[in-house]
């Protein structure tokens, strides 16, 4: 296939086959020859869109053929398909009818990047996490088993996804299903980062096994064309698991009890056709093993597919980014003072769960490979494996989104909180995060963390103050959490540098009247209000709260004194967060001021550009500033 080069923007006349795809159906009534010119035009649209709107790329790009198979064999919407994590959904929903919106993919009120039931009756479970598709799609075949319905379920899942331990819970209770249940193992040999660990090496094992591929295919032509050839291959088939224990030891699918059918080539789509129609006959739960390649089409990303996982907008002729990077984010400075505290201290040791790019913690890797632990897609065990090397007498940092810490709550509480390790968790993407959606939306930290005993929380209002928190968790002997938001990291109130002391806030401007108590990224917009609110003759102060967990009581009796409103500014949802424990505070005091709370809503977040985002709930600063001139009058 042709390395995909063209700059234009995307016109849909120009792609002649997927103009008639209106349904799955249409993708049935091609001709086979034409299969490989659809795979061509749709990977022409996902580039050109991708390029303009941002996404994930490289992980799509490796899926075309793989989506096209699924959908001449299988029958959507009424079979399902369950897209785990849902980063190679474009071309399922360009072949079901969404092509007419897909230039808005990813943008606010537009077509989410991710599977959406509300969105297309085709989309049959909402995904955005990982290792989550086996699960939902075992339960979707058991409720068709119990309500005495007749279609098919197809979980598809990658390589990288299979890291997760709930990935393997469910292949171990689906592996009892009497009824017939697809799994497709989507392996590409890289997750978001290069895959690690134990899994990787034997999905290796088995892509390497050349023997058993050629006695298979050798056989299978040998038979193709006898009489009573099916008949014979379906007793193969039910014998081949003691030779392919011979040929491939351990054979870890079929030990558990799933049907395994493959490796099979994922660009080949009429090899994968097939072998999907293979196992639509099987009586149980099978697995067929597909190998792709990620960023396939489009040279750049098959040279970097981790720099095309959820990429930036870019130049199509070059692949390199459309807005050059002017300053640092704050992932940068988590990575810069990473890898000097690990020059200063030898017991500093760091993790994080498939996402050594994505954290900043790639520097670290190299300077200190023996100290750097990347677990996989394994939150769960990055929080309890960190605890232990706590326990050893190290210092372990882990760094991992917002989002997907949610997973390990179990593991913070009981193996890291009860214990009072000294565990230091970086906490990346906190905040809204725009176009990923729903699922990536840091937006509950605050509050799960909160609800944990021993457990400290810290957010930076500049990149000078995380490179100041960082030093001081990384010598804080308890749990604590550092959390920080995506994108470009705040530059401004250099002169305003208090050491950082433990459960204190800072004053940035003491007057009278209002009082803005800000939280990590919200101290900026405090400062755009609080000039508006100077120029309109109010007098206005600033307070950086710097911890979440403790709350400063001292500084909040001191402000209630002198100032009659007091707004609490987070970018975190209203239950159980920073402005909860003020308020709470404040209702014991004798003389109350009045009081603001500026949050998110007890709702989840779409996706959509950042600062439309932040407009549509009510966290800019013009909406702020409205609110508290009208509390004034």
């Amino acid at each position: 296939m042709q390395t995909i080069l063209q700059t234009e923007s995307i016109d849909f006349m120009k792609h002649e086959l997927l103009e008639k795809i209106k349904s799955p159906v249409d993708v049935k009534n091609l001709d086979e020859a034409q299969l490989p010119q659809l795979a061509e035009e749709v990977r022409d649209v996902i580039v050109s869109t991708v390029s303009q709107n941002g996404g994930h790329l490289a992980s799509n790009l490796g899926a075309v053929e793989l989506t096209i198979a699924l959908h001449r064999v299988f029958n959507s919407p009424q079979d399902k398909i369950i897209w785990d994590v849902g980063h190679q959904v474009y071309t399922h929903k360009l072949l079901t009818g969404r092509k007419a919106g897909f230039e808005n993919l990813r943008k606010y009120g537009g077509m989410s990047g991710f599977p959406k039931r509300k969105e297309s009756e085709c989309d049959s479970f909402d995904t955005g996490h990982s290792s989550t598709s086996i699960s939902a799609g075992f339960g979707l075949a058991k409720a068709r088993d119990i309500m005495n319905q007749d279609h098919t379920i197809v979980s598809v899942i990658g390589d990288g996804s299979l890291t997760g331990g709930m990935a393997y819970e469910a292949m171990n209770n689906a592996a009892r299903s009497k009824s017939n249940f697809i799994i497709v193992l989507n392996d590409n040999n890289m997750s978001i980062s290069e895959n690690v660990g134990g899994v990787s090496k034997y999905l290796n094992n088995i892509r390497t096994a050349d023997k058993y591929l050629d006695i298979k295919e050798g056989i299978y032509n040998t038979l193709k064309d006898k009489k009573m050839a099916d008949t014979i291959v379906e007793s193969i088939r039910r014998a081949k698991s003691s030779v392919k224990q011979l040929v491939i030891p351990g054979m870890l699918f079929e030990d558990m009890g799933l049907t395994y059918l493959g490796p099979v080539d994922g660009h080949n789509i009429n090899a994968m056709i097939r072998v999907f129609k293979e196992a639509k006959r099987c009586k149980s739960a099978v697995l067929v093993h597909v190998m792709t390649q990620k960023g396939k089409g489009f040279l750049p990303a098959e040279r970097h597919p981790a720099r095309f996982h959820g990429a930036e907008p870019f130049d199509i002729e070059t692949g390199l980014p459309s807005h050059k990077k002017e300053k640092s984010n704050y992932t940068d400075v988590f990575s810069t003072v990473m890898c000097k505290l690990g020059d200063r201290n030898e017991k500093l040791v760091a993790i994080t769960a498939a996402m050594p790019d994505g954290t900043g913690l790639k520097r670290f890797r190299n300077m200190y490979p023996d100290r750097f632990f990347d677990v996989g897609i394994a939150e769960e065990h990055a929080v309890t494996f960190a605890a232990g090397l706590a326990a050893g007498g190290l210092k372990p940092v882990v760094a991992i989104y917002s989002s997907f810490l949610q997973r390990a709550y179990d593991q913070i509480l009981h193996d890291v909180c009860i214990q009072n390790l000294p565990v230091v968790f970086a906490i990346d993407r906190a905040g809204l995060v725009g176009s990923d959606g729903e699922t990536h939306q840091g937006i509950f930290d605050l509050s799960y963390l909160s609800s944990i005993p021993n457990m400290h929380i810290m957010a930076p209002k500049n990149k000078w103050e995380l490179s100041d928190m960082l030093k001081f968790a990384v010598g804080f002997e308890g749990p604590i959490a550092i959390r920080y938001p995506r994108g470009e990291a705040y530059d401004g109130l250099k002169e305003y540098r208090e050491p950082i002391r433990f459960g204190k806030a800072e004053w940035l401007y003491q007057e009278k009247d209002i009082v803005l108590v800000a939280v990590g990224s919200m101290v900026k917009t405090a400062q755009g209000i609080r000039e508006n609110l100077k120029n309109k003759g109010y007098n206005c102060s600033i307070i950086n709260a710097r911890f979440v967990k403790p709350i400063d009581t001292e500084i909040l009796c001191q402000a209630s004194k002198t100032h009659s409103l007091i707004v609490t500014l987070e970018e975190n949802v209203a239950s159980g967060g920073f402005g909860e424990k003020v308020r709470e505070y404040l209702d014991y005091l004798v003389e109350k001021p009045q009081i603001l709370n500026i949050t998110l809503p007890d709702d989840y977040v779409e996706h959509g550009n950042v600062d439309i985002l932040r407009k549509e709930v009510g966290i800019d600063a013009e909406t702020i500033q409205n609110r508290i001139e009208a509390l004034l009058k």
